[in-house]
């Protein structure tokens, strides 16, 4: 029996076509280190990093690929744009769908004297903003029912109000067409490894120009750059990126690039939103599944979670792979301002989330494993 992997929303599986080779080519030839070294496979290793951030800053829409960040993960990316940005006095405004990657620093933050409020909607969050309000966090999908979020009507507001826009695009990057200019995205949080179709433990963050006027460096140390001073440089990317990068990691992601580019982000993401509306129809033939959020397929990307009427959730995942080995996830999902709002907290859901390798045949082994388990 083949295993059915349906947890793309924790990590993608397969990773695109030639990412890992290319990773394990520079790391057993080519593993050098930038900024660092005087000499030509150095130089080299600099350049593809360079060509990566190029391609970022166009598949998101940036200004400068200087403006191009590479952290470890999006988490360390709302960290950084959280932490560097906000002031005591500040307040802060966030969905009620946000990830724990924003809730978290964000408690951490009540400490130095900076406030948040959560908006269900847009009319609450424009009701909510305050003469103090500094910047909104918002997710663009979210990780739970899959809801995409107005971005860009929220980032018009921002701009209006002169207010800092971060987006957490963990589950759009790659999947949903974003441009920062348009949307008026003053900080885009990303991660690698999901839509993008890259390897773990690579991602980053992209500034506006005034974005990048207001940040401070979270993290101080060796860059290759500035080395007889103690200050961190203020030059970009540089003044944002201490130590030695995930340089494999960056070599996978530019590979991930090339696929999307190939293939087309439009055209994988309509594969992906197919299955999805067929699982939809065919859970909804089941009157002991729950689905949360919407079926309209256009207001959600391919994130599904259910819950089971006459089942604990954790036993039919855990017979769900037992009987058919489908995986997928189960619980809260790092989410639980998500699941109150869903009404969902605190026993949470079983995620299915598909990639564009799945196909039909796969969902619908799936539906007859849960038609069994809810007869």
């Amino acid at each position: 029996m083949e295993n059915i992997y349906f947890d793309n929303a924790s990590t993608s599986f397969p990773k695109a076509p030639g990412v890992g080779e290319e990773m394990a080519d520079f790391i057993s030839h080519r593993g050098f280190n930038i900024n660092r070294g005087n000499y030509g496979g150095a130089y080299d290793v600099a350049g593809r990093v360079l060509e990566t951030r190029e391609k970022l800053a166009r598949f998101f829409g940036c200004v400068n690929s200087e403006n191009v960040i590479f952290t470890q993960n999006v988490t360390y990316a709302l960290n950084q744009i959280l932490k560097g940005v906000l002031k005591e006095g500040d307040h802060v405004i966030t969905s009620n769908l946000e990830h724990n990657a924003v809730m978290r620093p964000l408690k951490q933050l009540e400490e130095n004297g900076i406030s948040h409020t959560i908006a269900g909607n847009v009319e609450e969050l424009e009701r909510t903003i305050k003469e103090n309000t500094r910047m909104i966090v918002m997710t663009h999908a979210s990780n739970v029912s899959g809801e995409i979020l107005p971005i860009e009507e929220v980032g018009k507001i921002c701009k209006e109000r002169g207010i800092l826009f971060t987006v957490d695009a963990a589950q759009s990057a790659g999947t949903l067409p974003i441009d920062m200019q348009a949307m008026c995205i003053d900080y885009l949080a990303f991660t690698g490894h999901k839509g993008l179709l890259g390897p773990q433990g690579i991602g980053g963050f992209l500034l506006s120009e005034k974005g990048r006027e207001s940040i401070w460096p979270l993290i101080a140390g060796g860059t290759g750059s500035k080395s007889d001073s103690y200050a961190m440089p203020e030059t970009l990317p540089d003044g944002l990126e201490s130590g030695t990068l995930n340089l494999p990691g960056i070599i996978g992601l530019s590979v991930a690039l090339d696929y999307l580019e190939k293939e087309g982000m439009e055209e994988l993401h309509r594969k992906k939103m197919e299955l999805t509306k067929y699982f939809l129809e065919k859970l909804g033939e089941i009157p002991e599944v729950r689905i949360i959020g919407s079926k309209d397929i256009k207001k959600r990307v391919s994130v599904v979670s259910v819950q089971m009427k006459n089942m604990d959730e954790a036993e039919a995942s855990f017979c769900l792979e037992t009987e058919g080995g489908v995986m997928t996830r189960v619980g809260l999902h790092c989410a639980p301002l998500a699941h109150k709002t869903l009404d969902t907290f605190p026993e949470g859901t079983i995620r299915f989330s598909f990639g564009n390798f799945n196909t039909i045949e796969e969902i619908n082994r799936c539906i007859e494993i849960i038609y069994n388990l809810t007869k």
